[in-house]
């Protein structure tokens, strides 16, 4: 290839040589020369029409290099280069996220996935643990509560998210913790739910009535073993044990696999289903774990016409509770096992009843002495 021309311009240190556009039209490519610690350097400045250059430009780039005002191109490049690499090995709250969820199968990720995006990545992605400030969670939660009106436990719920992730990468020693704990909001989650006998048993008229294959069986299940609408997605025929009549419950929320009883009723619920060639109980789209049932159950609970703020299914896990409770026969021990609650703090909340049903136990005595002292 020959040797292109420079052609020189009024300004001392500048050339350009003739090249082509985009559209093959020519234009004029500027270099400017300086010498930096005695040694010279030649660089180009920029193009005509695409970088909008002129020698007078280029004449005012070259004396900031020689002033060293600005970094020579090639100093320019290493610096970027310097910083791409760094920036790979940052690991920052979105890095983690990504990390988080590839590393397991996560309970809830299409809730998680949304808060994740709407709240906590745009106040937090680009931002590693170690660099973030009290202030920086602090007007997060105010947002939150004061401008996009969100409730204590959704807030909880985001704020938690957060703790999470950073608490994965600090396992995981991608990550420094946090230099400061979390203040989270209080939050009053000890919401029990019940049905009176009438409201339970339009239930049962409205499940059976349903034309859904799985929704009222699954409510069924939720009523009689106070299964998690999770474990119940995530049931496998091989976690069922029909001979010794007991259920595995595998990855619960208190993530040690744990084992219930699977009690008559539950067996005619489960026998009663048609098994596929899904491993799962309640299989979803393509025999594949089964995300969501909602709008169905929702609509046999309006049928039955249950209170609007009655969860479908976990509402039904707190009825079960509160019946074995209420009934005096089971002790709280028993039922915190019954509902593999993590620690006996969580079944604290059916206590009330149980002490209700045991004042009644009582009475009985009373009321035999009362006849006695009439005869």
């Amino acid at each position: 290839m020959p040797k292109q021309v420079r052609h020189k311009t009024r300004y001392p240190g500048v050339y350009w040589i003739e090249g082509a556009g985009p559209n093959g039209k020519a234009e004029r490519i500027y270099y400017i020369m300086y010498r930096k610690d005695g040694k010279l350097i030649e660089e180009k400045a920029g193009r005509q029409y695409q970088d909008d250059m002129t020698p007078s430009r280029a004449a005012r780039l070259r004396a900031a290099r020689v002033e060293g005002k600005d970094l020579p191109n090639k100093a320019k490049r290493e610096l970027e280069r310097k910083r791409r690499e760094a920036e790979a090995g940052r690991w920052t709250v979105s890095k983690l996220w990504d990390a988080y969820r590839a590393d397991r199968e996560i309970k809830g990720l299409k809730i998680d996935e949304y808060r994740f995006r709407r709240y906590v990545e745009p106040a937090f992605g680009n931002k590693e643990p170690k660099g973030m400030i009290p202030f920086d969670v602090d007007r997060l939660r105010i947002n939150m509560l004061r401008k996009q009106g969100l409730r204590p436990a959704s807030v909880y719920n985001v704020l938690e998210l957060l703790r999470r992730i950073i608490n994965f990468g600090v396992k995981k020693q991608l990550c420094q913790p946090l230099p400061f704990t979390i203040e989270m909001p209080k939050v009053d989650n000890k919401k029990t739910e019940d049905l009176t006998s009438d409201q339970l048993q339009r239930l049962l008229k409205a499940i059976e009535e349903d034309s859904h294959e799985q929704a009222g069986k699954l409510m069924l299940m939720a009523l009689y073993t106070g299964m998690r609408r999770g474990e119940l997605f995530r049931l496998k025929w091989k976690d069922i044990d029909f001979e010794r009549g007991f259920i595995h419950i595998r990855n619960p929320k208190g993530g040690v696999d744990q084992t219930i009883p699977l009690n008559d009723a539950a067996r005619e619920v489960v026998e009663s289903i048609y098994q596929t060639d899904s491993p799962y109980v309640f299989p979803g789209r393509n025999g594949d774990q089964r995300t969501d049932i909602h709008h169905q159950v929702n609509r046999i609970k309006e049928r039955a016409g249950l209170p609007k703020g009655f969860r479908a299914l976990h509402g039904l896990r707190h009825v079960y509770a509160s019946m074995l409770a209420s009934s005096g026969k089971v002790d709280l021990y028993t039922l915190q096992k019954l509902l593999t609650h993590k620690s006996p703090q969580m079944t604290q909340r059916y206590a009330h009843l149980r002490n209700e049903a045991l004042k009644k136990a009582s009475n009985v005595a009373v009321e035999v002495i009362g006849q006695m002292k009439t005869i």
